[in-house]
């Protein structure tokens, strides 16, 4: 009977429990702006295709421009030598 109330108390602090947000980079846009909120708060923005278009974005406001870690390369085209003349 001693164990009821422990036992309650661990079940209301399981589901009271929240998830850990997951910051999810967009691998489609090489750029990315992290910005600075008041509280401590950071949040991450890979929606830019040019440094220069992050940078006026970022211009006046807490942020700063990163490369995106997770942008998808394309394979470089394949070097063709050229067809002798006959």
């Amino acid at each position: 009977m001693r164990a009821l109330p422990f036992l309650l108390l661990a079940l209301i602090a399981i589901s009271a429990a929240t998830p850990a947000a997951a910051q999810r980079f967009s691998g489609n846009y090489p750029v990315c702006l992290q910005r600075w909120e008041w509280g401590g708060a950071n949040y991450i923005s890979c929606q830019y295709n040019s440094w220069e278009q992050c940078q006026a974005t970022a211009a006046g406001q807490s942020a700063m421009c990163l490369l995106n870690p997770y942008v998808q390369q394309r394979p470089p085209e394949p070097v063709r030598a050229p067809r002798p003349r006959y």
